[in-house]
């Protein structure tokens, strides 16, 4: 049996989607983020990062939602995503936004969270600097590489329903949706990307998901 070592809020999340619109069977272990908002301790029996998502497959053990996203579809998609043909665009679109979600568009959204947290629990004394030093460099720094991201995202969502183009979700869709699901969230994303956004989450599989994972905060209240 398959085993997604998931953690509340978190990018395990998009793994249960996957696995629920392949309908797989699978087990879900679940582990609650810290006061601090880290991973607790016990994912290190699972995986030497310790963080989530991980999945253990029999003997296999995979870290790293890039990683899993392929070795599921490549293991147990057997025709049931959209299908796109090795030298089109499409598998092009496929392949540059599986990637870029963890390469490019999710470290930009955690400096930006990162830049909003140290302020926040700074002593009070010095909140003040902290406040102005901070926001002063996502000013400089995030928001210009976020615009840019935002922008892109827009731009080709606007011409697809999908990230591939394809008739349903692929393995960039799986890995986009938390970024895109912040950006809508946080209403920094623009029109094309927010009915994006509403479109996967209105998904049988994405809701019955959600259900099974319990606590995720930039998914829609069922």
């Amino acid at each position: 049996m398959l085993t997604v070592h998931h953690l509340n809020n978190s990018r395990s999340q998009r793994i249960l989607w996957l696995l629920e619109e392949l309908e797989v069977p699978y087990e879900i272990k679940k582990y609650y983020r810290l006061p601090s908002m880290r991973a607790p301790p016990e994912l290190l029996a699972v995986n030497p990062m310790g963080k989530s998502p991980v999945i253990t497959d029999g003997e296999i053990n995979i870290a790293e939602s890039g990683a899993i996203i392929e070795y599921i579809i490549r293991k147990y998609g057997q025709g049931k995503l959209a299908t796109l043909a090795e030298d089109s665009q499409g598998a092009i679109d496929d392949l540059y936004f599986l990637h870029y979600a963890e390469g490019s568009l999710m470290p930009i959204l955690v400096q930006k969270l990162i830049f909003s947290l140290i302020p926040a629990r700074s002593p009070w004394l010095i909140r003040w600097f902290f406040n102005f030093i901070f926001n002063e460099l996502a000013r400089q720094i995030v928001e210009p590489e976020l615009k840019k991201s935002v922008d892109m995202v827009e731009s080709h969502l606007a011409k697809k329903d999908w990230l591939a183009g394809g008739s349903g979700p692929t393995a960039a869709d799986f890995s986009m949706s938390m970024c895109l699901e912040i950006l809508e969230q946080e209403r920094i994303a623009h029109p094309a990307t927010v009915a994006y956004v509403k479109r996967l989450q209105a998904r049988p599989a994405y809701r019955r998901a959600l259900l099974k994972g319990g606590e995720y905060s930039y998914g829609p209240k069922l």
